[in-house]
């Protein structure tokens, strides 16, 4: 980081914005800038510290963050009006960072062990659903549980998770949006905060659950139940039933308790939350910090949001273990990049109005935030 000045902060000595770290007035003079702001600057927003030229690369972080729309004069206001998306870094430079980093002394943390050697942070009981049209019954389940004594005087039982979405009736069953919702559905059922899970359908969608329970054990504890609600006799019924069954499966479920456990265990998903042009150099850098320590010991931390490197994925590469590894996030990316071209999208369509007001204006820029996370 280049250092702060008066009401800013230069985050590399290449950039030519700098970052206001208030709201700055018409008329401000911070300090480096050898001018008078011509129009108050939110607070996180960027600011031109010389004249750009129409077409010419914006950079922070020492990274491109877009293009230049129009000439931009010393001192201004530089977001979505007067900066665009650009082409950014494709030297992928497989591995030429990679180091190891020295490693810790492991720790140990409570959790659950589960069955197939994971261990959870949490022993939850989930209802996982099939598809859109039983998201309701999967709320009034959960709801109904929550009111229930049996469930609620069970030790060591964190609660009743409804897990649902919007997919799974009308759509292909051979395609890829079936196959990504299959695989997700079986990564919940199998997650390690877990105790057990009960999978509910309607019965007439495309994705079926004997498909999906026909794939295998979707548990190796054998804590999984599943019914539909045709099959079971409606919504009514099906609450009392999962009720029944909830209780069966909690009994089960109580029986873990916690103990002892390598931090190696740990996974952790690091998502985006409410992003803003400082989030790149305070939560982030912060956890990236901490995902350092957890690799250090073994354990393993999660970029979850794959379109939120984009921009970004070079520096990724670059610490690639091996060319493999490189080659399998370029290939994500290049997938990306052919889904959102044949879906009428742009990969710019991120980030949201909310980060946009909060200082961030390209993709770009917020995934040389985001990648942060990863230390």
């Amino acid at each position: 980081m280049a250092g702060q000045t008066g009401g800013v902060i230069r985050l590399h000595g290449s950039d030519n914005v700098v970052i206001a770290l208030a709201d700055l007035p018409k008329g401000a003079e911070p300090e480096g800038l050898g001018c008078a702001l011509p129009l108050p600057v939110p607070r996180g927003h960027k600011i031109a510290t010389r004249p750009i030229a129409k077409g010419e690369n914006v950079l922070r972080y020492g990274q491109i963050i877009g293009q230049a729309t129009e000439d931009i004069a010393a001192g201004t206001h530089v977001h979505s009006h007067n900066l665009g998306m650009a082409p950014h870094s494709d030297d992928y430079a497989i591995g030429a960072e990679c180091r190891p980093l020295p490693a810790l002394t492991e720790r140990i943390f409570m959790g659950y062990h589960r069955a197939d050697g994971q261990v959870g942070t949490r022993n939850y009981i989930g209802i996982l659903t099939s598809v859109n049209c039983s998201g309701s019954v999967a709320r009034f389940i959960a709801e109904a549980a929550e009111k229930d004594p049996v469930l609620n005087s069970m030790p060591n039982v964190d609660g009743i998770v409804p897990i649902v979405h919007q997919t799974g009736c009308g759509m292909s069953g051979t395609n890829e949006g079936y196959e990504t919702l299959m695989r997700t559905l079986k990564g919940y059922a199998r997650n390690a905060n877990f105790g057990g899970i009960l999978l509910v359908g309607l019965g007439c969608e495309v994705m079926q659950v004997p498909d999906l329970v026909g794939q295998g054990r979707l548990r190796p504890d054998g804590n999984f139940r599943y019914m539909t609600i045709q099959g079971t006799g409606g919504t009514r019924a099906t609450i009392e039933r999962s009720l029944e069954v909830l209780r069966e499966m909690a009994a089960v479920a109580s029986k873990t308790e916690r103990k002892p456990a390598p931090v190696s265990k740990l996974v952790i998903g690091l998502q985006c939350g409410g992003s803003d042009g400082y989030s790149g150099i305070t939560a982030n850098p912060a956890l990236g910090h901490a995902s350092d320590l957890l690799v250090r010991m073994g354990g393993t931390t999660i970029l979850s949001e794959t379109p939120e490197i984009y921009g970004a994925e070079h520096l990724l590469t670059r610490r690639a273990v091996s060319r493999e590894v490189g080659e399998k996030l370029i290939d994500r990316i290049r997938w990306w990049e052919d889904y959102t071209a044949r879906n009428g999208g742009e990969m710019d369509n991120n980030p949201s109005p909310g980060n946009k007001k909060g200082g961030l204006t390209t993709i770009l820029e917020k995934s040389l935030g985001a990648v942060a996370k990863g230390g």
